[in-house]
């Protein structure tokens, strides 16, 4: 390892409070200086400079998908084939690539240039098919621009390829800097009125802070659903330890893809709630948890960061009241389980994203042994209107006991897949009206990311989209991931291809989980080729209820119950295919109009 390599991680080591949660940023360092892989010795010397065990180290690499322990091509594609992919034709973009590369998936051409992989969500779910090429997405792809971007490659240059990214909003909230020219800047921000809220937030005390939140009655925006200002509550009154406060935006749920819009076009928003909450609670330290892949991402936040910092609206004393907080951005590398809180704090502590026990939960020991809230992009950007405006204002957006906007990801047979913000409570219809509507005639509808149960079209009729509405309905709101299928669409190939997902990211701690998915994944398999029996098809219905509720974490019940409900609504379709093989089912593309 050079002596520039050394320094670097060095002094990100020192970002931390615990030299260990810098494994994962000295993996990536050591990775792209490696030639985008890592060797045994490269391990070793990661190993003996954090003073921790190779196995550990090893352990940690093997875990997370992002880490390559074998070389791989100069240029890495990396095909996202997840269910809103997959009807968007990101299985003909693959077949497409393998012809002009004249490999396999997992193989590298004769002359080292490409790398080529089928990997899961990316979370460009509204831009699909997507090629991820090392750490830069790729969007909207058809064989014509794959074509443009081999070419590109193969003179060494990788090309700006433009994309329409559809979005709209009904509330003009959180999507307010969207589309504005240099939209992600300081001056930007402070001019349409930005750090106003934290100026406002720092004349109250923390707890007035807190109240305006909790009489706001802000639910959760990472999928649960749980109020916001009682969370922070649940934090130990007068502890000695510190309190960190961690921004939950590893966005991995299939169908979800809303986070990133704040992310990459707003990020002063976030910080700026990030410092409100901070102050809120008494944290001195945050960090920002970003999934892998949002590499560019994460540059922007930490251009954000970097800003807010000289202006004095971060760090020490900030605008000279006294008060301190900072913000470390940390990326994962690839693993769905990650979304889970515990999971969440054990990776950024340089471990495997393995979910802890609970009790005790994070806010009484959570990052280091110590209290801990963790809120979700969408909730923290929530925060500076609330406390702008008052928790009065904020109650008037919204339906009863669903207060606020939300950012809902439409993806799947709609004519502009997208990201739209509409007060929660909305209708259906009119979210899909805003998306273009549906291609064809609507067969089923997911409203919540893929973890949530499947609708009917019948039983999504006059649905509005708030947590309460959609429970009434039997399914869930969860991250807002809205997936449409119309009538080409075969339920069968769906839920293969959500066990396949699940399966692949199952943390392998629980044996429910772990073989339960590996089990379902080989049953649908059998069926979908029209090799299975109904036997086959209440074999899994069997497992979905064996395994609900029988693990550490949500990640058992993620794809039980969303199964279950493919089958209980469709099993026409599943015995159709046992019984006159799977040629016979409408495929799951669709060519878009």
């Amino acid at each position: 390892m050079d002596a520039d390599l050394r320094s670097r991680i060095e002094k990100t080591a020192g970002l931390y409070p615990r030299a260990e949660s810098a494994l994962m940023p000295a993996l990536y360092a050591a990775q792209a200086a490696n030639g985008g892989w890592l060797s045994q010795e490269v391990l070793a010397e990661i190993a003996k400079m954090f003073r921790v065990s190779l196995s550990r180290v090893r352990g940690l690499a093997s875990f997370y998908t992002m880490f390559n322990l074998e070389p791989v091509g100069r240029f890495h594609l990396q095909v996202d084939t997840n269910i809103p992919a997959m009807l968007a034709g990101a299985e003909e973009t693959l077949e497409h690539l393998k012809r002009r590369l004249g490999i396999e998936v997992g193989q590298t051409t004769p002359d080292g240039l490409f790398t080529l992989s089928e990997v899961e969500d990316l979370a460009a779910c509204g831009t699909c098919p997507v090629v991820q090429v090392n750490d830069r997405y790729y969007e909207e792809m058809t064989p014509a621009r794959v074509d443009e971007l081999l070419s590109s490659l193969r003179r060494g240059v990788m090309p700006e390829m433009p994309v329409t990214a559809n979005w709209g909003t009904k509330c003009d909230m959180l999507l307010h800097r969207r589309g504005k020219p240099n939209g992600t800047a300081l001056a930007g921000y402070v001019a349409d009125g930005g750090y106003a809220a934290l100026e406002k937030a720092l004349s109250k005390s923390p707890s007035e802070v807190t109240a305006e939140v909790k009489a706001s009655n802000l639910r959760g925006r990472g999928g649960a659903g749980f109020p916001t200002g009682l969370k922070w509550g649940f934090l130990p009154q007068q502890s000695e330890r510190p309190v960190y406060l961690i921004c939950n935006a590893d966005e991995g749920e299939p169908g979800t893809f809303k986070d990133r819009q704040i992310l990459e076009f707003d990020p002063h928003l976030l910080i700026e709630g990030m410092i409100i909450s901070a102050y809120a609670v008494g944290a001195k330290l945050g960090f920002i948890y970003i999934r892998g892949e949002f590499a560019e991402m994460a540059e922007i936040l930490e251009r954000a960061i970097a800003e807010a910092r000289a202006a004095g609206k971060l760090g020490q004393n900030i605008l000279g009241r006294g008060v301190s907080f900072d913000i470390v951005v940390h990326r994962g590398a690839g693993s769905y389980v990650c979304g889970e809180e515990t999971a969440l704090i054990e990776s950024l502590e340089g471990k495997r994203g393995n979910p802890r026990l609970k009790p005790p939960f994070p806010a009484s020991e959570g990052l280091y042994g110590c209290p801990t809230v963790v809120n979700n992009v969408e909730t923290l950007a929530t925060v500076p209107y609330i406390i702008q405006h008052g928790s009065e204002a904020f109650r008037k957006i919204g339906s009863p006991n669903n207060f606020g906007p939300k950012l809902f990801g439409v993806s799947g047979h709609v004519r502009r897949p997208g990201v739209y913000e509409f007060p929660l409570g909305a209708p259906l219809a009119d979210v899909l009206a805003e998306a273009g509507g549906v291609e064809g005639e609507m067969k089923a509808v997911i409203v919540g990311g893929l973890s949530t149960p499947i609708l009917t079209a019948a039983e999504a009729e006059g649905l509005a989209l708030d947590y309460d509405a959609c429970q009434k309905r039997g399914t869930m709101l969860g991250s807002g991931g809205v997936i449409v299928m119309n009538r080409t669409a075969s339920i069968p190939r769906i839920a293969l291809r959500a066990i396949t997902f699940y399966a692949h990211e199952s943390c392998g701690q629980c044996t429910p989980c772990r073989e339960g998915s590996r089990v379902m994944r080989e049953l649908l398999k059998r069926i979908v080729a029209g090799k299975g029996t109904v036997n086959d098809v209440d074999q899994v219905v069997s497992l979905c209820g064996t395994i609900r509720g029988a693990t550490l974490c949500p990640g058992g019940d993620a794809y039980a119950i969303p199964i279950a409900a493919m089958i209980s609504k469709f099993r026409g379709e599943f015995e159709a295919m046992v019984s006159g093989g799977g040629a016979k089912t409408a495929p799951v593309l669709a060519a878009r109009a």
